[in-house]
């Protein structure tokens, strides 16, 4: 590390100990002096100083008044303190105030040019860092969710405008459409960006493992309940929650989540001692949860806790202008993890993933540019590297193809009206067949849950 770039300012009451210092410091460092406070805050003023080196006392001032107003200022220096006094006691007093080390007379130059450019290289630490940490906010924050189109504008405003507070959000949209990315980035542009961020998938969960996750539970609360399990409201304390597919909960969850939010306090399962939590609590949903309370499937008084600010994420269909912007930055993203030199979707087949309605949304955009890049072996992804369903006109979202005349076909012989529940099945068929019989996926596709799917495929009659 260069120091000569790096400014220190000597304040010293005494000309021989100025003069000494300049003498013994300037081949390493840019030195500046001052004999009293006046002319030091003068030269803080106007010059940019790295290291404050100050004597305790300067003729009927103190150094400590100093340390004081210099590390009030906007870019505070590093403060060391120079005292013919020392004492322990001193020490513990610069210290408290924030200075970063004493030193005392009559002094060692080499033991005071070591503190020097410590205090730097630490001074230089912290600034990179920081800097860290700013790529990683920038990352994960609004930075990472792609879009300029007019549909996103409201939903980057309102992140803005919620992030900071404490506010309870629910954030709704298809599956696929970055529910979970706007979630981070409430969390990483809060005020809590160095706590925890915890995400439960609701759905995923059956009604008790759920509870237990959620809220922890005691030894022997149940069955193979063999130790103490601390839940995710604890885990999350200090931080944010994020629940995902929270429509998806039961009866009995709901009721103590309503009573987390309004008391702050959890139970675990086979305690009754409460447990008092600080969470900011951010939900997400694929489904329209006033409906769900019109049908008596979900508690009105925990819909209005949970929706306190509402975040409505637009399927892709309604943002188009953003898929060019989406298609670039996953092109870069698995050319790099694939080893290849970044490549370019060929005028056909940027066309085709216009064209197409992706049911999946984002998510499924992001696999089909990754088919592609895998696929690629010329110089540009072509139609034909792309997955199937982007060559098949009959694919699910695909306009103008047949699948238009799929639905005309759907027709009663009675009457001119649409048979529902045949073209749901015949969706759920071509669903099934583009992911090769996975129902999970299947029902991530046509933006169900996994147990809508489950339900539909019974009334079909294809599982028992």
């Amino acid at each position: 590390m260069d120091f000569t770039e790096h400014t220190v300012l000597i304040v010293d009451d005494e000309k021989h100990t100025r003069d000494g210092l300049r003498l013994s410091l300037e081949d390493e460092f840019d030195i500046y002096v001052a004999a009293n406070i006046g002319e030091a805050e003068e030269i803080l003023s106007h010059e940019s100083v790295d290291v404050l080196v100050t004597d305790l006392r300067l003729g009927g001032e103190s150094g400590m008044d100093l340390i004081k107003s210099s590390l009030r200022r906007q870019r505070p220096p590093i403060c060391i303190l120079m005292t013919a006094y020392g004492s322990v006691d001193v020490a513990v007093e610069a210290m408290k105030l924030g200075a970063y080390d004493y030193v005392g007379k009559p002094l060692n130059i080499d033991e005071l040019e070591l503190i020097i450019k410590r205090a730097i290289r630490n001074r230089a630490v912290e600034k990179e860092n920081v800097a860290l940490k700013s790529q990683v906010e920038e990352r994960f924050g609004l930075e990472s969710i792609i879009g300029e189109s007019s549909a996103m504008r409201p939903v980057f405003d309102t992140v803005r405008q919620v992030a900071p507070t404490r506010a309870t959000v629910l954030i709704e949209g298809e599956s696929g459409t970055g529910k979970e990315l706007v979630g981070r980035a409430i969390h990483n542009l809060s005020g809590r960006p160095k706590s925890k961020l915890v995400t439960v998938h609701c759905a995923a969960l059956s009604e008790q493992l759920l509870e237990s996750e959620l809220f922890g539970h005691e030894k022997g609360a149940f069955t193979g309940a063999m130790e103490r399990r601390i839940g995710r409201f604890e885990e999350a304390d200090g931080g944010t929650l994020f629940l995902d597919e929270i429509g998806e909960i039961d009866a009995n969850v709901q009721v103590k989540l309503l009573r987390a939010l309004g008391e702050r306090t959890i139970e675990r399962l086979g305690s009754n001692k409460p447990v008092r939590i600080d969470v900011r609590l951010v939900a997400a949903t694929n489904k329209d949860l006033a409906d769900l309370v019109a049908k008596g499937e979900f508690r009105e008084d925990l819909y209005f806790r949970l929706n306190v600010i509402t975040i409505t994420m637009p399927p892709l269909r309604n943002r188009k202008e953003d898929i060019v912007l989406l298609v670039d930055s996953f092109l870069r993203e698995f050319c790099e993890e694939n080893g290849k030199p970044t490549l370019e979707l060929t005028n056909e087949a940027l066309q085709a993933l216009i064209d197409y309605d992706w049911p999946g949304n984002v998510r499924e955009l992001r696999t089909a540019i990754e088919h592609g890049v895998v696929m690629c072996n010329a110089a540009k992804i072509g139609l034909r590297h792309l997955p199937p369903f982007l060559r098949d006109e009959s694919r699910i979202g695909f306009r103008g193809g047949r699948g238009h005349d799929d639905a005309r076909e759907t027709r009663t012989d009675s009457g001119g009206d649409l048979d529902l529940s045949r073209m749901e099945e015949r969706y759920i068929r071509l669903a099934l067949d583009r992911t090769g019989g996975n129902r999970t996926e299947a029902a991530t596709l046509l933006g169900i849950s996994r147990r809508t799917m489950q339900r539909k495929l019974k009334e079909m009659g294809l599982v028992e």
